[in-house]
């Protein structure tokens, strides 16, 4: 299929996926109307407004938020793992896989729990980035410890230190002197959309635009680094530094990803080989592919967390760890074969 015809696909899959999310809920919305509110919010001339002001409420102010805010993470992290994937040249590494989300984590739960504010508002997403950095740092050490980075290395070092930084966390929850903040984050970890505004989505949109055009700017060095730290260093670039400074983005992104929405797993990890398949390995054309194919992902995951038990919710990273789960038990299955 054409790239064109490939990007217009998952454009409509993420649309698609964005209405069934308005329209869905306790009341239901017919997808029609839903765009004659968003139509009509736009500019009053493109809808005749023939629904009722609850309506309007519901989609502009309860459910949109939610459903832009879903696209923006899934976006973000389906972005940071083919990253990450390129940065340790390994087909399993994930943000939540690499331990980078469970440091995001701890920084987010040390803000929420003991009330910190050294940053005012942006408290948790500086914390939740620091968390994030470390983690990351420490995971890529750990693996590089004793010689060469292999994949079991990778993969076991970020697997070990997320349950310590999982653990970490939950530590700082249970011991926590406040009930209310700390069941706040304890279904904060479980990573969610619910009670999302507006003003919780600029920040997150922001960053996730500005590094998904930071990393397509350097696509051509990412794509190098597919060939070997040699030849890419043969190519001219300055392998270690590179390295350096998109470990800094992606955790910067992932940090800020998780203080709005909670750990949420394994998205980083499936989209990526899913747009390889269709676009190939060149970044140029896979990152916006896959930024698109992640929002629509996770927005659909999100309307399956709101309707499976209606009218109860279930975390939207529990429905990606359900689907994430068995698709990396096949990966390591594939690789071992």
């Amino acid at each position: 299929m054409p790239y064109g015809a490939t990007l217009a696909l998952l454009a409509a899959l993420a649309v698609a996926a964005a209405t069934a999310g308005t329209a869905a809920g306790s009341v239901t919305i017919p997808p029609a109307q839903v765009w004659g509110i968003v139509l009509h919010a736009i500019h009053p001339a493109l809808a005749d407004p023939t629904w009722t002001p609850v309506r309007e409420t519901i989609v502009l102010d309860v459910r949109l938020p939610r459903v832009v805010l879903g696209g923006v993470v899934g976006a973000g992290l389906s972005v940071c793992g083919m990253a990450l994937q390129a940065l340790v040249r390994n087909p399993l590494a994930d943000p939540m896989l690499m331990g980078v989300s469970s440091g995001a984590t701890v920084g987010a739960v040390l803000v929420m729990t003991f009330h910190l504010a050294f940053a005012g508002t942006f408290s948790l997403p500086v914390s939740a980035f620091a968390g994030a950095l470390l983690a990351l740092v420490l995971v890529v050490a750990l693996a590089r410890s004793g010689g060469r980075m292999t994949t079991v290395r990778l993969v076991l070092s970020g697997v070990a230190t997320a349950e310590v930084l999982q653990a970490v966390a939950s530590f700082l929850i249970v011991t926590s002197d406040d009930p209310h903040k700390a069941d706040a984050a304890l279904r904060w970890m479980l990573g969610g959309l619910a009670g999302s505004t507006w003003d919780l989505v600029w920040l997150p949109a922001l960053a996730v635009v500005a590094g998904t055009a930071a990393l397509l700017g350097v696509s051509r060095s990412l794509n190098l680094l597919l060939a070997g730290e040699e030849a890419a260093a043969a190519m001219g670039l300055d392998v270690h530094r590179f390295r350096a400074a998109l470990f800094t983005l992606v955790a910067a992104l992932v940090g800020t990803i998780v203080a709005v929405s909670g750990a949420i797993g394994f998205v980083g990890l499936m989209m990526p080989h899913v747009v390889r398949l269709l676009v190939g390995a060149d970044h140029r054309r896979a990152l916006p592919a896959v930024a698109l194919l992640g929002a629509a992902f996770l927005m659909a995951a999100d309307v399956a967390a709101r309707t499976v038990i209606a009218p109860e919710e279930i975390p939207v990273g529990i429905i990606t760890a359900l689907v994430g789960g068995p698709f990396f038990l096949w990966l390591m299955r594939r690789r071992a074969a």
